[in-house]
C-alpha cells in the first residue's frame, strides 16, 4: 500500500476543527463521586434549567457504585451465591409437598406403562 495519502479528507487549507464550527460549548457543572475502592470520578454534565444530577454514578475502574460523599460511599453490592434449580425449587416447596409431586408423576407414568 505504498503511495498512500496521509491527509485523505480533507482539503488543502483546512485547519483543525474549532469553536467556530462546532458551536459554542454549554456550560458544564462538574460533580466528583466517589466509591467504596477510594476512586473518585468527576463526569461532567451540561448546566441547563431543570437539570437533575445522579445521586450515584458508576465507577469505571472498578464499576461499584459511586456516591457524592467523600466520608460515605454506597456500599459495593452483595454477591449472591450461584443456585442450583433444586435450590430454587426448594425455596417454593417444602419437602411434603416435593413427595407429593413426586408419587403422583409416578403414579402417572405407572398408569401409562412407561415405568413399573
Amino acid at each position: 500500500m505504498a503511495g498512500g495519502n496521509a491527509i485523505r479528507g480533507s482539503r488543502v487549507g483546512a485547519g483543525p476543527m474549532g469553536e467556530a464550527e462546532r458551536g459554542e460549548a454549554a456550560p458544564r457543572v462538574v460533580i466528583a463521586y466517589y466509591c467504596a475502592n477510594d476512586h473518585v470520578t468527576t463526569p461532567s454534565f451540561a448546566q441547563e434549567p431543570g437539570m437533575v444530577i445522579p445521586e450515584f454514578w458508576d465507577c469505571p475502574r472498578c464499576g461499584f457504585p459511586a456516591g457524592q460523599d467523600q466520608d460515605n460511599p454506597p456500599a459495593p453490592p452483595k454477591a449472591e451465591p450461584y443456585k442450583t434449580h433444586l435450590a430454587y425449587v426448594k425455596e417454593r416447596r417444602s419437602d411434603k409437598e416435593g413427595a407429593v409431586i413426586l408419587d403422583e408423576a409416578l403414579k402417572s407414568l405407572r398408569d401409562r406403562g412407561l415405568i413399573q
